[in-house]
């Protein structure tokens, strides 16, 4: 391992690997990017969904998606690493009035932005989605722009690219110190050693508030637990064999039922499915709570009525990175010179990587990201009351 670089990036996920590629690619290589695990992305890049959408509330995450969804559907021509990707489209449900007038502001809101998203009636809902259950929906919104992607394939192609270009990777290595020398970082104390450094990259995720505490800075980032369900029809074999025909979407079409957060796509012959619980309470435990399954069904076999005989085949628990507004940090610290995160993405931090990562790097090596940055502002708790992002599932 090297003992000095110009950047130090903390956090092998898909962040990590963003800006490592991204900084790159501007000509900065002498950079090293810090994974405590054995592999790359195993930590909440590893245990999303891979959803990528465009249906956000807040401005600035529709530009971050704009960006990010357009170098995905891209990607291969770009990085170089081909990825699995389908736009197939996201469609909310929605139950609730006020959830139906907020959503309407929002499909101008993203119209504006030139997103092209659709206001459908419950009957054109359930048409676009086989086997759906649209009882008690109001409306629904859908863009077919939105879709599915891999999140491994994603942060491996930036991970090579990186390392082609230069960019030192370490895995098995904890960080457990950052020294300073005034308020300017100087050096990455390591379990493999000491990097001398101008510059740290807080890319730790659900755990990007404890690399602050190393500093005495507070990066208000929360570990929240999510489940994800793996459905098989109750005969055994796919979804797609003709005994099940129309009992669940034969593509890729995300759906969520915004008013209990649960939402189901297709993964190969199965169904992927998840919901949040309400009761959850911050904290790293990953355990998967088997308890919790029968809440979720109870929910999903209301909208997918399939769900009630279906067999779940396996599961997961994965980390959301939550922030008081349910928006990221993305910039520098005021307090701490040379010290910048990019963190807290609460839901949709895989979505928004590669746009992030681009943003991010551009601000190290001195240029003009052309994003406003304030509503992500590692400051913005401490001064004012900002406005955050109400589309989190």
């Amino acid at each position: 391992m090297t003992t000095a670089a110009d950047v130090v990036i903390i956090g092998g996920g898909c962040m990590g690997c963003s800006v490592a590629w991204h900084l790159a690619h501007r000509g900065i290589t002498n950079v090293v990017l810090i994974e405590r695990e054995p592999q790359l992305g195993t930590g909440s890049t590893g245990k999303n969904a891979g959803g990528v959408r465009h249906q956000f509330s807040h401005s600035a995450n529709i530009e971050m998606s704009i960006e990010s969804i357009a170098m995905i559907a891209n990607f291969e021509a770009i990085v170089g690493t081909p990825i699995d990707f389908h736009q197939d489209g996201y469609l909310f449900l929605l139950s609730r009035t006020a959830d139906v007038a907020a959503f309407l502001k929002n499909v101008e809101l993203q119209k504006a932005h030139g997103i092209d998203v659709r206001w459908l009636s419950p009957k054109e809902a359930a048409a676009l989605t086989p086997g759906l259950d649209v009882t008690g929906v109001k409306g629904a919104t859908y863009c077919p722009a939105d879709g599915v992607a891999d999140p491994n394939g994603v942060t491996m192609g930036f991970a090579k690219g990186a390392q082609a270009k230069g960019v030192e990777i370490v895995r098995e290595t904890e960080v457990n110190g950052i020294r300073l020398e005034g308020n300017r970082v100087v050096e990455v104390r390591t379990s493999r050693g000491n990097i001398a450094t101008p510059v740290v990259v807080n890319a730790a995720g659900p755990w990007a508030k404890s690399i602050g505490r190393l500093l005495g800075v507070d990066v208000p980032v929360e570990p929240e637990r999510r489940h994800i369900f793996i459905a098989s029809p109750p005969a055994g074999g796919s979804w797609d064999d003709p005994a099940n025909a129309g009992k669940v979407p034969h593509s890729k079409l995300l759906v969520i039922d915004f008013e209990t957060t649960f939402y189901f796509h297709r993964e190969g012959g199965g169904l992927l499915f998840g919901m949040g619980d309400p009761d959850e309470r911050p904290g790293f435990d990953i355990t998967v709570r088997w308890d919790f399954l029968p809440k979720v069904i109870d929910v999903a076999m209301r909208r997918l009525p399939a769900i009630a005989d279906a067999a779940v085949s396996h599961a997961w628990a994965g980390l959301y990175e939550m922030t008081p507004d349910h928006n990221p940090i993305i910039g520098p610290s005021s307090d701490v010179d040379g010290f910048f995160t990019i963190a807290g993405f609460s839901g949709h931090g895989f979505q928004h990587a590669p746009a992030a990562g681009r943003i991010l790097a551009d601000l190290i090596a001195g240029r003009d990201p052309k994003f406003d940055l304030s509503p992500f502002a590692l400051d913005r708790f401490a001064t004012r009351t900002a406005r955050g992002e109400g589309n989190i599932v």
